[in-house]
């Protein structure tokens, strides 16, 4: 006979299954300040590629106004500027993907421990049913 639950929690699991338990067996199987660290460093080592080649495409773009009059006061000033606005991006990006990265472990463990319990209600049924 058709157990409605039984095949509920099947289906469920079938759909978790397909759809996200490969990626979140992974994330899962990091603690959480390790997964949150590791893909915060890899964010900020990417944020810190894209400064270098905008920061590089301005200086090529713009060469032509900034060699004029070129003097250390000057450098002086236009290399504070890019120091000061890539620490502040650094900053910004590091807490944000911090935050997310965080969050985004939290969701995913919370969905792994649902489908942990849904395929333990499910063994339980089975074996309730071979008594």
């Amino acid at each position: 006979m058709l157990d409605k639950s039984r095949i509920r929690l099947m289906t469920r699991a079938a759909i978790y299954e397909k759809n996200r338990a490969e990626e979140d067996l992974k994330i899962s199987s990091y603690y959480k300040k390790d997964y949150a660290s590791l893909h915060t460093w890899i964010t900020l080592v990417w944020v810190t590629i894209g400064y270098i080649c905008a920061a590089g495409l301005v200086v090529f773009c713009y060469s032509d106004s900034l060699l004029e009059d070129l003097n250390f006061a000057k450098l002086f000033v236009i290399a504070a500027v890019a120091i000061g606005a890539y620490l502040v991006l650094i900053v910004i990006y590091g807490v944000c993907a911090s935050g997310f990265y965080k969050k985004k472990h939290n969701q995913a463990k919370q969905r792994v421990k649902k489908y942990y319990r849904d395929l333990s209600r499910l063994g339980k049924m089975y074996m309730k049913e071979k008594k």
